[in-house]
């Protein structure tokens, strides 16, 4: 029976919302448990809709004027860069700021197992 419902409602917060709250026949704890939820996730407020505060937005503006300038600095570099501004950043921040805009740093990629052309193969001879 549950793993047709899992099936059948796709997103936990659809899940979330076929919850009967307030006087209902079956308790949470039952609804919960046919659902496949955790109780935990029930009672917990959601922090915002994933819409940025004004603050990252500016420093989302301003880490793409800089990736323009230098696209080669990483993570680290920005993170310094906007210290140096005065602008009191983490690491951690930094890197899901990047990630969110879709930035990546450019540099040279390993290429471990591409053969020169000019090369000649010579063949395993048998004897």
């Amino acid at each position: 029976m549950k793993k047709n419902l899992r099936s059948s409602v796709k997103s936990v917060s659809k899940l979330r919302d076929a919850l009967e709250t307030g006087e209902g026949k079956i308790s949470i704890r039952r609804q919960c448990e046919l659902l496949g939820l955790n109780r935990s996730g029930i009672y917990v407020k959601r922090k915002g809709n994933g819409e940025e505060t004004c603050e990252n937005l500016y420093l989302m503006e301003l880490m793409d004027r800089q990736y323009t300038q230098h696209p080669s600095w990483g993570v680290k570099r920005m993170k310094f860069w906007l210290q140096r501004k005065g602008i009191r950043v983490n690491l951690k921040r930094v890197r899901r700021l990047l990630r969110l805009m879709g930035v990546e740093t450019i540099y040279p990629k390993p290429r471990l197992s591409k053969n020169n052309p000019e090369h000649k193969i010579y063949p395993y001879l048998l004897t």
